[in-house]
């Protein structure tokens, strides 16, 4: 994300582990993120989710409903996906996701074409993933702009944890992506 600032930007995806633990770190230390979320993974505590957005600090972006790779899909299953996330997460937040994070960061001109069909304003991929997967994956050394990707599993406490203190030891503060998307005019 082409940036002046010295900022990072954290994004979360998917939603199926609610560790109230990472819901506090997050309000606490006051960590604008935003959360790609699929509206299974909402649907069984959806005030996990909502409690964070009435802190103001986060916001609910799009990640389709199954997780598939939107480039193998026809078109009408592009439009299932990524239309039937939007539509279930706007009647479970009250506000329409703007951003799509294609599962796998699988992108190709037809899901370009879907998701604009579908409402979405930009499409966001990620520089790093910071998930603690089958083991902890090495700390990258961040720049400004970089886009950190994490997943709601166990271990996304102790991820998030490493992903703060790469930024801060990079002198990177994180950032709403929203606002810099519009402030580079990559999104109206």
């Amino acid at each position: 994300m082409p940036t002046d600032e010295k900022v990072v930007f954290i994004t979360i995806d998917d939603g199926w582990v609610h560790d109230p633990a990472v819901a506090q770190k997050l309000v606490e230390q006051r960590v604008p993120a935003s959360l790609f979320l699929l509206p299974g993974a909402t649907s069984y505590d959806p005030s996990y989710f909502t409690g964070l957005v009435d802190q103001g600090r986060v916001s609910v972006e799009n990640h389709t409903v199954n997780h598939p790779d939107l480039t193998t899909l026809d078109a009408a299953g592009k439009d299932a996906e990524v239309c039937g996330a939007e539509d279930q997460l706007t009647t479970t937040f009250g506000r329409a996701p703007k951003l799509l994070r294609p599962p796998y960061g699988a992108v190709n001109d037809d899901v370009r074409l879907a998701a604009k069909a579908c409402g979405v304003k930009a499409l966001i991929t990620w520089t790093y993933d910071f998930t603690t997967w089958s083991e902890t994956p090495a700390t990258p050394q961040l720049h400004s702009g970089d886009i950190v990707l994490l997943h709601f599993t166990p271990t996304l406490g102790a991820d998030l944890q490493r992903a703060l203190d790469a930024a801060k030891a990079a002198g990177l503060k994180p950032a709403a992506l929203m606002p810099h998307l519009k402030s580079a005019g990559l999104v109206p």
